[in-house]
């Protein structure tokens, strides 16, 4: 088990379901602090009331990743609650599969606020809060959640794996700048393939909708035949590797992308 996070304080958006929840969890549980953040405050604060009543220290917030003004406030709540910062987990996003030809510039746009705009602003109160001089202070690790779709072609996800590649290169380019400027921030991106969430049952109606499979059956068949392990993942699966990230154990590792898709992109 990683300890090297022991004592930390972690903030995870898109926190109260699917691959955010598990971070919340498995961060939580190896010993960190955890301030816990969603679009959906109820759904957070149900969260974080379910991992307190084990013994876990989470704290949920309502909040809109597209919101700059939101995210000063969550910073500064975060270190009123437990006085630091140390791990920001960037994994809010959404999804909308479409056909180019059947896509509209609101759908796109709307995917690039939600996916891309709140990843560069985690990334500046993250490392403003973090770096030398900053109210936290003490370096720390920011993991952005991109997809697969941001390293392979995905049909009908054209508009999607656009905001995930640009994650990917974001992600690059920030670890490189935080890097030179000595600030002891490591940026690193993770990249799931089908993961056994809602969101993934999306992508599995959405191929159907979109006739790329005749049947929910077909479509998991398909997916499942492009992995190596031949399965859907799980949110565990995704959660252990920021874990990974998070700690000490990849103190050495910064601007890199972590692929974790059954082998689904080494096909």
């Amino acid at each position: 088990m990683i300890d090297s996070i022991q004592g930390k304080v972690a903030l995870v958006t898109g926190g109260a379901g699917g691959i955010g929840e598990a971070c919340v969890r498995t961060l939580a549980e190896a010993g960190a602090q955890v301030v816990a953040t969603d679009i959906d405050g109820e759904a957070c604060e149900a969260v974080a009331a379910k991992l307190c009543s084990k013994g876990l220290e989470v704290v949920a917030m309502q909040q809109d990743v597209c919101e700059e003004n939101r995210w000063e406030e969550i910073t500064g709540a975060t270190l009123a609650e437990f006085g630091s910062l140390d791990i920001l987990v960037n994994n809010a996003g959404i999804d909308d599969g479409e056909l180019v030809e059947n896509d509209s510039l609101e759908v796109v746009n709307r995917l690039h606020r939600v996916n891309v705009d709140s990843i560069f602003l985690g990334m500046k109160y993250g490392v403003r809060t973090m770096k030398p001089g900053g109210a936290a202070g003490n370096g720390g690790s920011i993991i952005n959640l991109s997809s697969v779709a941001g390293l392979i072609g995905v049909p009908g996800h054209g508009a999607y794996g656009a905001t995930k590649g640009a994650v990917r290169s974001y992600t690059k380019h920030a670890a490189v700048e935080f890097g030179t400027l000595g600030y002891g921030v490591r940026v690193n991106s993770v990249h799931p393939g089908l993961i056994d969430t809602n969101m993934g049952d999306k992508v599995i109606k959405d191929f159907v909708d979109m006739g790329l499979a005749p049947s929910r059956d077909d479509a998991v068949a398909l997916l499942e035949s492009m992995t190596a392990l031949g399965r859907v993942g799980h949110v565990d699966d995704v959660a252990n590797m920021v874990l990974f990230l998070a700690s000490d154990a990849s103190s050495y590792v910064t601007g890199a992308e972590f692929v974790v898709d059954g082998g689904l992109t080494a096909k």
